[in-house]
């Protein structure tokens, strides 16, 4: 980096160190972060729970409450960990010390996780058996499936396991993060150690089908479970008297001072290596685990009974997710839905004259991906277009986009991505299509030091007959076809020509060398978005003591930053009415006398992930929306390059206000916050009709679909990954 550009980001890194403080926020009006989600996570629960949900789908749900664990407690708790280890004290918004936050997080967690299994056990696998679904332990097997799996054990497990004894000469080994690993208790003459470990290969399915799908029925055993049975035959000699499978949890947050770093995308690389070996946060045993086996694997990572979890069932439920995409049973499953195409394809007019015509909203996923991807490769196929610039934060494994924008540089045309190489367990996949977008001429940049590129952006230029003309796509969810299938978000295909200037200087801040471009309509973190929030806050509580029309809705994936939420309790006090509908982590504590007695939180939890940003103001009677890539969040305003924009477009804007007011209207998936803030209740409306907003949406789609396009469906090769399937209600950003 040069010693200019190191100075403009030094300066910028000092700028953003001037965040809110805690005392921002009053403690009463404020919930923990981290209570919060995990309340979140409840609701995810809840539609595990929720009979009326298709039998395969509520597995699905079960599978997400176990992913979104995992990352909370690799990042969170870990963090958390990290302050007590370090004896710091200081506490959030909410005045808890980290000792405190760990304890109450682990009494809520164990509260879940009960939760998680007695639905496991009690409700669905009843359930999955009525529907000839079975998945058996070791015991349960009938004689031919025995001698069937133990073959298997012989020539496919055995040839690859490791038996590890942990003794003096013999380390207790390396496990790496959430790999499963099953503890074996020894007992012989001469022994050294009563305790070896044998490792499972991530090679190795973790599922094992038995002729899955003949005549309907599907019949599987848990990998664990057969070592289990068989891991006698590892040691001779020797009487094994128990074996048990665990799972350790470690903190998998990347660590790195980027101003001293000379190639990102290398340091990157060595961090990632070390994640899988970081300090352990958790350990997983499976209940019938005596305790001292347990505390020796306690002690020997350094953990205490607290960060204990014994579970009765499958220790690791994401396991279940290609095993229910897999399978043949569509009754079972929501029923499929082709999402709507509206830009022309095949003879009609190119996707250039109809933005030309008039800019279009996308709200996805019921306004199918291919729009935008029939946005980017068009541009990649046309000789009048001369340069293509996007950011990626996130896409799928066989992306077509980074494919049309490799295609665009190696016809000549200039193309610039900005990935952002640091999008939270995103960062192999984004080290991958940097080297393939450089291999192919793209000019690939990796943002600004010290913060993540978060914003979606695709601009085109275009040479035309009049001149010079750039289109636009903005977006509030990531490039990444197979997620777009499962998120609910809002983009626009636009050339109106003050946000393409706007989004040009934005694009030139984060591949040149300059300051902080001055935009017109457009908002940006980290320099603007925050305080043009709190401005347009603050504005509406002085049109309400004016006796103006005022009001503030916002749709937005979590709600942490105190002075927004501050701010929000000034403006309920002057009698702003304020909606709130918060997917994720609400902080704020509504309904309060008083002081937040006219600010209403909801959360939508249903099919798909609610992931858009909007923001409405009432302004007097002249309402201003804006959609955004951003939540109200520090980090968002602070830590992150994110964008904001307004809708000012007469037939755009009632398209929104219409989708904002359906949302408005839920009262199947949505719940309410109640008391303290930390239940939510789904009697939102209890007589009003039932009313689901998502399912209202899939049947404007089945109405609305126009018979005059041709419709081409987005192609994903293969099944979507884990991380990928778990975007129903997770909680990547």
């Amino acid at each position: 980096m040069s010693p200019q550009r190191r100075k403009l980001h030094h300066s910028k890194k000092k700028a953003r160190s001037q965040e809110p403080v805690s005392t921002a926020c009053d403690p009463q009006h404020y919930i923990n972060r981290d209570l919060s989600w995990l309340e979140f996570n409840q609701r995810v629960l809840e539609e595990a729970q929720d009979t009326s949900n298709p039998l395969l789908e509520r597995l699905k749900f079960l599978c997400i409450v176990s992913s979104n664990l995992d990352e909370f407690f690799e990042i969170r708790v870990a963090g958390i960990r990290q302050q007590q280890l370090s004896n710091i004290s200081q506490t959030g918004p909410d005045c808890m010390s980290p000792n405190e936050a760990l304890g109450a997080i682990a009494q809520r967690v164990r509260k879940m996780v009960a939760d998680q299994y007695r639905l496991w056990n009690d409700d669905l696998v009843p359930a999955l058996e009525k529907q000839n679904i079975f998945f058996l332990y070791w015991d349960e097997l009938t004689a031919e499936e025995k001698q069937y799996y133990t073959r298997y054990f012989q020539t496919s497990v055995y040839p690859v396991l490791t038996p590890l004894a942990v003794d003096p000469v013999h380390p207790f080994p390396q496990l790496l993060n959430k790999s499963l690993n099953v503890a074996v208790e020894l007992e012989g003459k001469e022994l050294s150690t009563n305790l070896a470990v044998v490792q499972v290969p991530r090679i190795l399915p973790r599922l094992l089908p038995y002729r899955a799908g003949e005549s309907g029925i599907y019949r599987y055993i848990f990998i664990g479970n057969l070592i289990q049975a068989h891991v006698h035959s590892l040691f001779h000699g020797v009487t094994v008297r128990g074996a048990y499978p665990f799972r350790v949890t470690r903190n998998s947050d990347l660590y790195l001072d980027e101003e001293e770093v000379a190639n990102l995308l290398k340091a990157i690389e060595t961090e990632l290596r070390k994640r899988s070996r970081g300090d352990a946060v958790r350990l997983e045993v499976q209940s019938d685990c005596p305790e001292h086996i347990a505390g020796q694997l306690l002690q020997t990572f350094g953990l205490t009974n607290a960060d204990l979890y014994q579970v009765d069932g499958p220790i690791n439920f994401l396991r279940l997710m290609p095993i229910i995409s897999a399978m043949d049973r569509p009754e079972l499953k929501f029923k499929p839905f082709v999402p709507r195409i509206v830009t022309g394809t095949g003879d009609h007019e190119d996707i250039f004259a109809q933005i030309r015509r008039h800019s279009l909203l996308l709200h996805h996923p019921f306004d199918s991906f291919y729009n935008v991807l029939d946005f980017i490769e068009q541009a990649a196929e046309d000789p009048n277009v001369l340069a293509i610039k996007q950011t990626l934060y996130r896409t799928s494994g066989d992306s077509p986009i980074v494919t049309a924008l490799a295609e665009a540089a190696q016809a000549g045309k200039q193309v610039t991505v900005v990935i952002e190489l640091k999008a939270r367990f995103d960062e192999a996949a984004n080290i991958k299509w940097a080297r393939t977008l450089q291999e192919a001429g793209v000019h690939v940049v990796f943002g600004i030091v010290g913060l993540k590129t978060h914003a979606k952006l695709a601009l085109v230029v275009r040479k035309e007959e009049d001149g010079i003309r750039r289109y636009l796509h903005l977006g509030t969810g990531n490039y990444h076809p197979s997620t777009a299938n499962l998120y609910t978000d809002l983009g626009v295909l636009t050339c109106d020509p003050i946000l393409t200037d706007d989004c040009a200087e934005l694009f030139n801040w984060l591949t040149g060398v300059s300051v902080f471009p001055q935009l017109t309509k457009m908002k940006a973190a980290p320099n603007a978005l925050h305080d043009f929030v709190i401005a347009m806050i603050e504005r509406e509580a002085e049109h309400a003591k004016a006796g103006k029309p005022a009001g503030i809705y916002a749709k937005v994936n979590a709600l942490v930053d105190p002075e927004v939420i501050e701010a929000l309790f000034s403006a309920s006090q002057a009698g702003v009415d304020i909606r709130l509908l918060v997917r994720g982590m609400c902080c704020l504590r509504s309904r309060l006398p008083g002081k937040s007695e006219r600010i209403t939180v909801r959360s939508i939890v249903g099919r798909f992930l609610e992931h858009s940003r909007v923001f409405r103001f009432e302004n007097g009677g002249q309402p201003e929306i804006y959609l955004s890539s951003a939540d109200w969040m520090p980090r968002n305003f602070f830590r992150r390059v994110e964008t904001c924009f307004p809708v000012d477009e007469p037939a755009l804007k009632e398209q929104v206000e219409q989708i904002l007011e359906a949302y408005w209207r839920d009262n199947v998936k949505a719940r309410q916050q109640q008391g303290k803030g930390l239940t939510y209740e789904r009697n939102v409306e209890p007589h009003a009709e039932r009313f689901d907003v998502q399912a209202y949406f899939l049947d404007q789609v089945a109405r609305r679909k126009r018979p005059d396009l041709e419709t081409k469906p987005v192609v994903i090769k293969g099944p979507a990954k884990p991380r990928e399937l778990e975007g129903a209600v997770g909680q990547p950003a």
